[in-house]
């Protein structure tokens, strides 16, 4: 390495804001960067030399001198702290949380390991946080509604609220405040709560009659205030069943006062809680945030051409934001899905279709995201093929299969479908020519959320694979693959040619 390089590199190493800590094999520090040092507490140039044990507490010693020497010998990129806790110690004696990214590499024939540290205790912090406001929200004696300030359709409700009124949060979710009060239209409930809506109060309150899912009802007192989900407009309801203060005023003073300090609490409790699901929302929202910063660029440059000799730039940041808004589309519905499925609450819709319809609506679709020069070639021979199976899963299917195809293989290549039926099974076959899948990583290719080693630099949520199983599992199909890696996958689905459930 020359002197300029050098110089580069110390630069470099000096600016990453993670910890960088390289360790020989013999697990003693060789290099660390300025901002490990910082994280655990040492001066400058104090850990150079240092064996490694030195950054890790105590009774993790015995297991991790085994751990790093089976990491050495397998020689491979390791993430560390994802699934289970571990933690570094500082100089002061201190034990922190923190996550860790393993990275073999040799020089000169000798073995290093560059391991990049990040302290989570902020993390971790707001996970408990988040994890105690939501034990408040959902073991609180009193009951909670959260409904939408539009159209007033409930979104959520705690577990007292679901035990006193009868319904569970499934069946509140189609329904609004007016269906469990019967003393209330709606136009009469919209006026009430009209203060709220004009900012003319932070919160109302009144008492009113609430009817179970049995029929009977009692009195509440209802809390009502408005407050946001994220960018969502909506009303938090504390609601006090106040069945004893009306039959028995005298004793129930002193626990109105009780319940009126459990409110306020609550209250506090909740707009915490709303405001840590803000921040969660945010953090969770780091998927989509490439594929929306390209939408808002694409959207701000189509402003600046507006001549005819700009088409083709029009053009081409429309496609960017039909792709974006695709992929964002297919994500959600990726975990629409999952969540039905978790739940039992797919209800498949059978009926006779021509294959032929369904294919050229996935090929339709499949076609405006189609890299350069890559082409998809039609089945033949599928025009008299029907088949008696859910028009909409086998769409599903065959369109994870064909864009998975698309994303994984490279321009200027070609995409084969092939579809053929006997007396009782139709076999669609999907085969590419992009980068394949290890060996290693093919037993786990349909778990949900799993990455092939060489595709975690793609977008993609690995859930798209888990779904299509889960769907042809259901319907005594089957999906199955053969792959090679730089030399493209074979995907294979079989389902009855009638439905079989």
């Amino acid at each position: 390495m020359f002197e300029g390089d050098q110089d580069i590199f110390k630069v470099l190493f000096g600016s990453v804001s993670e910890g960088v800590i390289i360790v020989d094999e013999q697990q003693q520090i060789v290099e660390v960067n300025v901002s490990a040092e910082k994280m655990f507490g040492y001066p400058h140039n104090t850990l150079i030399n240092q064996p490694l044990n030195i950054l890790i507490p105590q009774n993790y010693h015995a297991r991790h001198d085994t751990h790093f020497k089976g990491f050495v010998k397998e020689g491979k990129h390791r993430q560390m702290g994802h699934g289970r806790d571990i933690f570094g110690a500082k100089k002061d004696g201190s034990v922190f949380p923190i996550e860790a990214s393993l990275n073999p590499f040799s020089i000169y024939g000798k073995n290093f390991v560059m391991a990049l540290v990040v302290d989570i205790t902020e993390r971790k912090k707001l996970e408990q946080e988040k994890n105690h406001l939501a034990k408040i929200f959902q073991e609180s004696l009193n009951e909670i509604y959260v409904f939408d300030a539009k159209t007033l359709k409930f979104i959520n409700a705690n577990f007292g609220a679901q035990k006193n009124i009868g319904y569970s949060v499934d069946e509140l979710t189609r329904m609004t405040p007016i269906d469990i009060k019967p003393d209330f239209t709606e136009p009469q409930f919209r006026k009430a709560i009209a203060p709220l809506h004009q900012e003319l109060t932070e919160k109302i309150e009144f008492e009113t009659i609430h009817q179970r899912k049995s029929g009977t009802t009692y009195p509440v007192n209802v809390h009502l205030q408005r407050s946001k989900l994220g960018d969502r407009d909506v009303f938090l309801a504390i609601i006090l069943d106040i069945t004893e203060q009306k039959n028995y005023t005298k004793t129930l003073e002193k626990t109105v006062a009780i319940r009126t300090q459990e409110l306020k609490n609550a209250l506090a409790a909740e707009k915490e809680l709303n405001d840590l699901k803000t921040k969660f929302l945010s953090m969770v929202s780091h998927e989509f945030k490439t594929p929306l910063s390209g939408i808002l660029t694409s959207t701000i440059l189509l402003d600046k051409y507006k001549l005819t000799e700009h088409q083709e730039k029009r053009e081409k940041h429309i496609k960017i934001i039909s792709d974006k808004v695709q992929y964002l589309n297919s994500i959600l519905n990726d975990f629409l899905s999952i969540e039905k499925l978790e739940k039992g609450k797919i209800n498949y819709k059978f009926s006779t279709f021509k294959l032929s319809k369904v294919l050229n609506e996935v090929i339709y679709n499949a076609n405006m995201i189609l890299k350069h020069g890559q082409k998809i070639n039609y089945p033949e021979n599928i025009n008299d093929l029907s088949l008696h199976q859910d028009e909409k899963v086998v769409e599903l299917a065959l369109s994870n299969l064909l864009y998975n195809a698309i994303k994984y293989s490279p321009e200027n290549t070609d995409i084969d479908i092939d579809i053929t039926q006997n007396s009782s099974t139709t076999t669609f076959v999907v085969k590419d020519n992009g980068i394949g899948i290890p060996l290693e990583d093919q037993k786990n290719i349909f778990n949900r959320y799993f990455r092939a080693e060489n595709a975690l630099l793609i977008q993609g949520t690995g859930i798209g694979l888990n779904i299509v199983k889960d769907h042809l599992d259901h319907l005594k199909g089957s999906i199955s693959f053969t792959s090679a890696e730089n030399e493209g996958s074979t995907f294979t689905i079989k389902l009855p040619n009638k439905a079989e459930l």
